[in-house]
């Protein structure tokens, strides 16, 4: 029997920022997804260990078959806004971002139609060029189980500064993310950042 392959995108924003602990932490928060809104956490620490902070099984069983991590994590994730930024609480994680304004990289991708910039065959398109333009990034690529994936940004603001701590160790000043974070394919911008995006993923049905 031949075996079909579905479809499913993961509208919201991800955060990326390094620390001068040498702790880069990625937050996705997702404002529509096939089960609903939901943020979640990967975190790389100096000595390159990979958690993933999720907030139910269900996400831990996906983003895990579709990313690399040595540890999982099933905790709640909050993320709020502030009045300069956001908040993300976990049991484990907090994180204070403070945000800038819109990078000259969000300004260019301002001009490209959201339905455009967001699917996948343009995704495939930019890849050659997202891959020398930004160290690390990738808009395509094959996750784990025989997934593909396609990452479609319309919007980049800057991230200006952090504050908060792991596991009761303060994440220190905000850094570059770098080295590149070893989840999957791509890492976020090497600049810290927020990015409006849409991830789409192909999946055995």
């Amino acid at each position: 029997m031949k075996t079909g392959r579905i479809r499913e995108r993961f509208a919201g924003r991800i955060a990326g920022v390094g620390s001068t602990s040498g702790i880069r932490v990625v937050v996705g928060r997702w404002d529509s997804s096939p089960w609903g809104a939901f943020a979640d956490v990967m975190l790389e620490d100096a000595t390159g260990h990979r958690v993933l902070l999720a907030p139910s099984d269900r996400v831990q069983d996906f983003v895990a078959a579709t990313y690399a991590f040595d540890e999982h994590v099933i905790e709640p994730v909050a993320v709020t806004d502030t009045a300069d930024g956001w908040q993300v609480s976990t049991p484990s994680l907090t994180l204070r971002l403070v945000l800038g304004g819109r990078t000259p990289l969000g300004a260019l991708l301002g001009l490209v139609p959201p339905r455009v910039a967001t699917a996948p065959a343009w995704c495939s398109a930019i890849d050659p060029v997202a891959r020398v333009v930004m160290k690390g990034v990738r808009t395509r690529g094959t996750a784990g189980n025989d997934r593909r994936e396609w990452y479609g940004a319309t919007s980049v603001v800057s991230v200006d500064a952090i504050d908060g701590s792991w596991r009761g160790t303060d994440l220190g000043a905000l850094a570059p993310v770098d080295p590149p974070c070893r989840f999957g394919f791509s890492s976020t911008p090497a600049t810290p950042s927020v990015t409006r995006v849409v991830t789409t993923i192909e999946r055995l049905a």
